[in-house]
């Protein structure tokens, strides 16, 4: 069962709510009303935890914020595995379209990789993509370091958010093995 793991465990051990976590709304007063249309300016952004994200809605997403460029879209089996083991899913849709999703694998008390950053280039650079990291944190103990690679578009971001660079970080690519 997608996301059972997360359910299963993590829910119980760390009283993680399942239910939605707020409203962003651009501009304010702006009418929820629909699927994603081209005028995201006026859309209600609404966030929730979805441990059960669908693996079309994630794809979807992929697509539409231009990191399926960078991540097996075309291998359902895997993008069904990537959701169910990730321990953490916060979403944000307008009208009920999925519009952002921060994917996370953590032990929410000393780290957590956030995995997948990806929001709708139509919804882009209103915040959303920051709204979906706040949320990641707010479900992270105290003490839980928030670790990601950069998309190579997105490098510039991460530091005008806060995050630091880290020099030491180190990588195996599938299928290669230690010397």
């Amino acid at each position: 069962m997608p996301g059972s793991r997360f359910c299963a465990t993590s829910r119980e051990r760390y009283g993680i709510t399942l239910n939605p976590i707020g409203r962003t709304r651009l501009p304010r007063g702006a009418s929820d009303g629909g699927a994603v249309s081209n005028d995201a300016k006026e859309t209600v952004i609404k966030y929730a935890i979805e441990p059960d994200l669908s693996v079309d809605e994630f794809i979807g997403v992929l697509e539409n914020s231009t990191l399926a460029e960078r991540r097996p879209v075309d291998d359902r089996a895997c993008i069904a595995g990537m959701l169910e083991h990730a321990d953490l899913i916060v979403t944000g849709r307008a009208g009920g379209a999925l519009v952002g999703v921060a994917r996370s694998v953590t032990d929410f008390h000393y780290c957590c990789y956030l995995s997948d950053l990806a929001v709708d280039e139509r919804y882009q650079k209103r915040g959303i993509g920051k709204r979906l990291i706040d949320e990641t944190q707010d479900r992270l103990g105290s003490h839980c370091k928030l670790i990601l690679l950069s998309a190579p578009a997105a490098i510039e971001y991460y530091p005008r958010i806060g995050f630091e660079k880290h020099p030491q970080a180190w990588f195996l690519e599938p299928g290669k093995h230690t010397e």
